[in-house]
């Protein structure tokens, strides 16, 4: 009965439900809602967030008084956000510029300006400010109240006072796990679907249903200053720098912010409600300094009240339990703002098996399971979310708490090769290599929070630190040369990371048509791209499935199968996303399969570059022609000894193989073909070349340019779906209206011919009309040119083909400055994929240099 539970049977209730229940163990608000802050933002650095916060301003400022006639307490006072410096203002910038596209009036001020706007603000250490005039403040009381007599005048039931004592759960004939009724003082109520929007009580509603919910509560606090004249009508403030907020609360400020050292709530009570805790001075006044600071006149105001309430990082909602379907879902969201755009997409999730927008964001997916029950890394990363709310969302940071909980059989040999790592899944993979030495991640510090002594002399932080820019970071000198030494030489990516699953049983052949978009019932031996979509068609996963040879074990490197079996590698930043999809579509079906995980039982590094075949020809014992090996195949082989699963694809667009390797043998195997490839000046290379090298040949990222809101057909991998076949897939129906009806939006490769990075965001316009945003964008070396790619839209609402991509002019706007744009229908780089077939020109050192020039 809090804000996202409101919203959520509000939402359900709107579109169509009208066998929804929310039992609130109080009142409604009780919990944390009745003394939240109510601020809201609307521009955030992430489009899906934007829109979040559009809808939940749309149905507080508008929807709700129009079907109820009842004010929710709305008030449009405008929104300030100080820079203190210019990193801080570019990152305003960049917002201003995502703001255009969703037609979001915002204006960068000068510290004049901003002192015009807002009198009694100092404004002598200021680089500028963001002004958004549209953003207000929210009244949780009054919304909440409206949205519960919004909902049940659809039907919806509303019981207060009513604590949950209970989840009764049930083994169907597939042996999953379902939620069957709740339980209540008051009586048990049947249902299929539980939403356990219990906010700080999430964890122990969860456990009632044998789901752990990733969560940790801390102490929030503000302070209510005495009336200060001249503050009416004032813009909330955030002064991100000084980690302060200064709410307008009539005609005095509500003063809070998030600190470095929050006081966590242990001992959750079933009692709280309405209740706040003792405001611990110490930790607070840092605020009321930095409000000083800001606003000089509150040295000289008084203190009306104090707030300090539970608040809840958000470590990981639970919109499907796909680890344990117990419930269909569980969600926590950490503040009004974005509960009206979570509410809607959650009631979307449970009515229609999907939400309409990526919400991957907030989902438990995102966690390996290992992970999400582990609370040395719940409360490290909750720590840490909290210190840094405030912080510039730097496009390269990386986090320091709970690192190295998931390492690859390389890790110790790469670390002290210079390897600077990047934090995925829980996984350390290689980053970039710095030249200066080994620079390993150590234990977390805790910002040197509850005394404990910081790292010193810490190198890793050092090298993250300098990458705190949005300007090319000072080693894109040393990225460039990992990408150029794969283009033209030969690198080794690990990407041991990487989801290693194979899927076997009587069904698997079965599963596999239905489950993936190509066809990868192909000769065993082949390997095929594809994608998983949803009934939508939108983008689940992208993947590679190998079809395997039926015979015995040979673990890890070949499962057991008297049939059908398949080799699935995923990205490893989002296996257990790929899992969970794929156990949840076959138990939908009915499919006697077996889903096993070897990811951690197996390396990977992929040899990349036109002198990859050479290397591994010398430790490889097979042919590895064009003729015995061609793209697209894989085969078990040996490698000085060690056998190994051989497969020649490439994410960069060169010629090249992966090789997957048991643990015990990835040592061995990587050290030989680090020997075999020193006379061509092989060297190891991270996913920031990855990224680079990937977007030059125009390949996918998924989650960046690739979501579940996107369809094969909109992100131009039509030729991954088996559509001129009679097969049905998941998603096929929707993808054939799609294709029928034409499409509405698609993707396309922009590059600029200024040196300026970009980082996606940036807004593109056709002919002056904004038409959507780039998604990714990175520096491709060998075509020397600033890359992005991004959906673009017809303001029209028409059709986005060929002609309209041809025919318009384009521009990109980066941090409030426009660059003209180069449309391309294809991929700048090696457009006909000669690479990857291994065909270079026999003069190729020469063409590289001329198109360098």
């Amino acid at each position: 009965g809090g804000s996202l539970g409101c919203q959520t049977v509000y939402h359900l209730a709107k579109m169509g439900m009208t066998n929804v229940v929310l039992l609130e163990r109080d009142r409604l608000t009780a919990g944390t809602t009745w003394h939240t802050a109510g601020l809201l933002w609307q521009l955030r650095p992430s489009d899906v967030e934007v829109e979040l916060l559009a809808h939940t301003r749309q149905v507080i400022s508008h929807d709700l008084e129009q079907e109820t006639g009842l004010e929710t307490g709305w008030i449009q006072n405008g929104g300030l956000f100080i820079a203190s410096n210019k990193q801080r203002l570019d990152e305003y910038k960049r917002l201003m510029s995502l703001g255009k596209v969703y037609g979001i009036e915002s204006h960068v001020l000068s510290p004049a300006e901003t002192k015009d706007l807002y009198p009694l603000m100092n404004v002598d250490d200021l680089y500028g400010t963001l002004y958004v005039p549209k953003d207000g403040t929210m009244d949780p009381a009054g919304t909440c109240t409206t949205l519960s007599r919004a909902a049940t005048a659809r039907g919806a039931t509303v019981i207060e006072n009513c604590p949950v004592t209970g989840i009764q759960v049930s083994t169907d004939d597939m042996g999953v796990k379902r939620v069957k009724a709740v339980e209540t003082f008051h009586g048990t109520i049947q249902t299929p679907v539980v939403v356990n929007c219990a906010g700080v009580w999430a964890a122990k509603l969860g456990e009632m249903a044998g789901v752990k919910v990733p969560l940790v509560a801390m102490h929030h606090a503000y302070v209510v200053t005495e009336r200060i004249e001249g503050i009416q009508n004032m813009p909330n403030v955030r002064d991100h720098d000084a980690s302060v907020y200064l709410r307008l609360q009539g005609d005095a400020l509500s003063v809070g912010g998030y600190e470095q050292n929050p006081v966590f709530w242990d001992k959750v009570s079933d009692k709280f409600a309405f209740s706040l805790f003792d405001l611990d001075w110490d930790v607070f006044m840092q605020h009321i300094e930095g409000a000083i600071n800001r606003v000089p006149a509150l040295e000289q105001t008084g203190i009306k009240s104090t707030v300090c309430g539970p608040g809840m990082d958000i470590c990981g909602p639970i919109p499907n339990n796909p680890l344990n379907p117990v419930t269909s879902a569980l969600v926590e969201f950490r503040c009004m703002m974005l509960g009206g755009g979570c509410g809607r997409e959650l009631a979307h999730w449970i009515i229609h098996g999907r939400p309409e927008k990526d919400m991957y964001g907030y989902d438990i997916r995102r966690f390996h399971h290992s992970l999400t029950d582990n609370n040395k890394w719940i409360r490290e990363r909750s720590h840490e979310s909290y210190a840094k709310n405030y912080s510039v969302v730097f496009p390269f940071d990386e986090p320091l708490a709970s690192r190295n909980m998931r390492t690859d059989p390389f890790h110790k040999v790469l670390t002290e090769q210079g390897c600077v790592f990047q934090e995925r899944h829980g996984w350390e993979r290689p980053g970039w290599f710095n030249q200066d030495g080994a620079a390993p991640v150590l234990d977390y510090d805790w910002y040197g929070a509850y005394d404990i002594s910081k790292n010193q002399n810490y190198k890793y932080n050092e090298l993250l630190g300098k990458e705190y820019t949005f300007d090319y970071p000072p080693h894109h000198h040393v990225i460039k040369n990992e990408c150029l030494s794969c283009r033209h030489g030969v690198s080794v990516f690990n990407m041991s990371y990487f989801g290693k699953f194979y899927l076997t049983g009587p069904d698997a052949k079965k599963a596999a048509d239905w489950l993936f978009s190509a066809d990868v019932n192909k000769i065993p031996g082949s390997t095929v791209y594809t994608c998983m979509l949803n009934k939508r068609g939108g983008s689940e996963a992208d993947l590679t499935v190998s079809r395997l040879e039926a015979g015995a074990a040979n673990l890890p490197l070949a499962p057991e199968a008297n049939g059908d079996a398949y080799y699935l590698a995923i990205g490893g930043g989002v296996a257990e996303h790929n899992w969970n999809h794929i156990k949840t579509v076959l138990q939908d079906e009915g499919l006697n399969c077996q889903l096993t995980d070897y990811s951690e039982d197996m390396g990977m590094i992929s040899i990349q570059g036109p002198k990859s075949r050479e290397v591994l020809q010398e430790i490889l014992d097979t042919d590895l022609s064009n003729e015995a090996f061609p793209f697209s195949t894989h085969k078990v082989c040996n490698a000085v000894g060690h056998k190994v699963r051989a497969m020649r694809l490439s994410f960069v667009g060169e010629l090249g193989w992966e090789l997957h390797i048991p643990k015990d043998s990835c040592l061995p195997v990587y050290q030989a073909v680090m020997a075999a490839g020193a006379k061509h000046s092989i060297i190891n290379a991270g996913y920031r070349a990855i990224d680079s090298l990937s977007i030059e040949k125009g390949y996918r990222h998924w989650h960046a340019d690739l979501r579940p809101d996107d369809t094969p057909l909109e992100a131009g991998l039509a030729f991954t779906c088996k559509m001129k076949s009679t097969i049905p897939f998941l998603g096929r129906a929707s993808l054939e209206k799609q294709k029928a009806e034409g499409l509405r939006r698609r993707i396309v490769c922009f590059t600029i011919d200024e040196k300026v990075p970009m980082f996606g965001l940036e807004a593109i316009f056709r002919n002056g009309v904004p038409v959507g945003h780039l998604r990714r964008s990175d520096y491709g070396f060998f075509i020397d040119k600033q890359i992005g790619y991004g959906y673009i839209r017809n303001p029209d609402g028409g059709v986005v083909n060929a002609d309209f991509i041809k025919s318009g002019k384009f521009t990109l706007e980066r941090m409030g400055v426009v660059y003209e744009a180069k449309p391309h229908l294809k991929s700048p780089f090696d457009p006909s994929n000669n690479r990857v077939k291994g065909i270079y020109p026999d003069n190729y050192h020469n063409v590289y240099k001329a198109n360098a020039q």
